[in-house]
């Protein structure tokens, strides 16, 4: 009788301790919903933030293109495609998207080329490499009203440094910054000098993730130093090139600060960009919904020229590595 009173319990606990399989799909559903809402409970401050800094004022922006709001409070109705149709018909948004597109041209090549170089000559082993590593990338640490000022004053007709040096060769002095023709080239060479160090950076990160056993193999088959550098370095470093040319294209086509600091947009609208264009009206002549439509033809040419730089650089990328 004992034995079969003390078996029973036993039995029933083995019994209860396997539930039915639609019991058990029940509750890992349970817990699949439970750790869905953990989830969104998780993301939720980042979506919060998302939506009323981001999507928000994109689409409020969008909004405004079609009104005629202003800054004074008045004239905010509807008004359809009308600013959208004086924007594309106004000189001064051609006139600041061509300086747009001059700067970044004449900064994206030296951007990436110089940065190249100064990471190969890093990477090869200099001397000093800690010094020679600060002195490249140092300047990029700093804020754009210091850049700005110590360019300005580098290139002041009477006291700068550099028409002071080419005085010493008997040039005559040059108003960088004041005359048409050369303030451009003078924004660009402080914008080079200023940010190369993180393209810099970019490229030596690369440089030291090819592996040696590629150099290795190379030596032995007799290659060159420049043998290596066109065939194995510069291919290697191709995806990185891809990044940091639309970096530099999206960086530069999105000038602002260095340019309103240094020349304000002169001599005569010479070197004002389209964002400093978007500012002035929005801002100083108040007309906050022809600032957005302007703003938003800057926005979708922007994309445009993503897409098409993407869709040239994959299929080279692809060429190069099939051939």
């Amino acid at each position: 009788m004992t034995t079969m009173n003390s078996a029973a319990p036993a039995s029933v606990a083995r019994d209860g301790d396997h539930d039915p399989p639609a019991s058990r799909a029940e509750g890992r559903r349970r817990q699949r919903r439970r750790n869905n809402l953990l989830g969104w409970l998780y993301c939720t401050p980042f979506l919060l933030a998302f939506f009323l800094f981001l999507i928000w004022p994109t689409v409020y922006g969008i909004w405004m293109s079609f009104t005629g709001v202003s800054l004074a409070g008045t004239n905010d109705h509807f008004i359809g495609l009308d600013n959208w149709v004086e924007a594309f018909g106004d000189p001064e948004v051609w006139s600041s998207l061509w300086n747009t597109l001059v700067f970044t041209l004449l900064s994206s090549v030296p951007l990436v080329l110089v940065a190249l170089v100064l990471a190969i000559l890093v990477n090869i082993g200099l001397p000093g490499q800690w010094f020679w590593r600060l002195s490249f990338f140092m300047p990029y640490l700093l804020a754009s009203t210091v850049i700005s000022q110590f360019w300005v004053w580098m290139l002041n007709p009477q006291l700068g440094l550099v028409n002071t040096v080419l005085g010493w060769v008997g040039i005559e002095p040059i108003a960088w910054l004041q005359d048409p023709s050369t303030a451009m080239i003078s924004v660009v060479l402080a914008t080079v000098w200023w940010t190369v160090g993180f393209n810099f950076l970019l490229y030596l990160t690369a440089l030291q993730n090819i592996p040696d056993q590629l150099y290795e193999a190379a030596s032995l088959d007799g290659a060159g130093t420049r043998r290596k550098l066109v065939s194995i370095t510069l291919p290697q470093l191709a995806p990185i090139t891809v990044l940091v040319l639309v970096l530099q294209l999206l960086a530069s086509l999105k000038v602002f600060d260095q340019i309103f600091q240094m020349t304000g947009g002169g001599p005569a609208g010479a070197t004002r960009p389209i964002l400093q264009y978007v500012y002035e009206a929005g801002f100083t002549g108040y007309r906050l919904g022809y600032a957005s439509a302007v703003s938003y033809i800057f926005f979708f040419l922007i994309i445009l020229i993503s897409i098409a730089y993407m869709v040239i650089s994959t299929r080279t990328t692809k060429r190069s590595v099939q051939a």
